[in-house]
């Protein structure tokens, strides 16, 4: 999956006081720190096919989220709780010299970067969350039912099988549908923070919720209904096509293209 990131990406220890963190990196050292944040399972890697497109005007820094798979190696200080997940993304972008960044989160990333820029929003320039999860409503009951075998008893072949529905008819990669089975079935101590819903209507950061609409986590029309109410500056889109899944490999020119004229644009308010 690195192989398939542009050429000039670079890879960064990052120390903190729960564990090196790594992150992929590509674009300009001195234009505004984007950083991403993936799905639960997904790796940093995920965002091979947005990397060249979001550093043409950003310095893209994508995380492998410690605790998840991935090459950050989780050791000090235990992480358990929203308050260490903040303290840890704080230490972070000291460690990356980052003062200020743009916030992008997929799924359970999503839920990291909105719960980060409600706590730290002196820190947060703009805000993107891809169908994110937990924010603004909770799961469907059936996608969590389809989801318990993948998380009970994880094998290469039930993730890719799980993937395969939840992502019909799409493009999604094949190659980060492997990584993603191989995450679930090879990284079996992995342990993602998982705390409540944030209340969105503190939200003071210009933001951006791309919706799949076709999501199988949660109802979409509801999602944005309720982020719309809660946060009535918040600029909300729609991909009907997608899956939750499909994001962010499937129909990236797309999803690139929505990003790019948020991140660009003259702030909204």
């Amino acid at each position: 999956m690195l192989a398939r990131w542009p050429a000039g990406t670079t890879e960064i220890d990052v120390p903190t006081p729960y564990g090196t963190t790594r992150i992929h990196a590509y674009g300009p050292a001195d234009a505004t720190p984007l950083l991403l944040l993936h799905g639960g399972g997904s790796t940093g890697t995920v965002w091979f096919a947005n990397a060249q497109a979001l550093g043409t005007h950003h310095r893209v820094l994508a995380v492998d989220i410690l605790g998840d798979a991935g090459r950050s190696i989780r050791e000090g200080r235990p992480l358990r709780t929203t308050a260490d997940l903040m303290d840890w993304l704080n230490a972070l972008l000291n460690g990356l010299g980052a003062s200020r960044v743009h916030l992008l989160g997929h799924s359970y990333g999503a839920w990291i970067a909105l719960t980060y820029a409600l706590h730290a929003a002196q820190r947060v320039d703009r805000l993107v969350l891809l169908d994110p999860t937990q924010c603004f409503a909770g799961y469907r009951p059936a996608f969590l039912l389809r989801s318990l075998p993948v998380l009970v008893r994880p094998t290469v072949t039930r993730a890719l099988a799980y993937l395969d529905r939840e992502t019909a008819g799409t493009d999604t990669d094949p190659e980060w549908k492997r990584l993603y089975a191989l995450a679930a079935s090879g990284f079996a101590n992995r342990k993602l923070v998982v705390g409540r819903r944030p209340d969105p209507t503190a939200l003071s950061v210009p933001v951006l919720v791309l919706l799949a609409g076709r999501s199988g986590a949660h109802d979409a029309a509801k999602v944005a209904a309720r982020a719309r109410k809660s946060v009535p500056h918040a600029r909300i889109e729609t991909l009907a096509h997608l899956t939750h899944f499909a994001l962010p490999t499937a129909a990236h020119a797309e999803t690139n293209r929505r990003i790019t004229d948020f991140l660009t644009a003259d702030q909204e308010t």
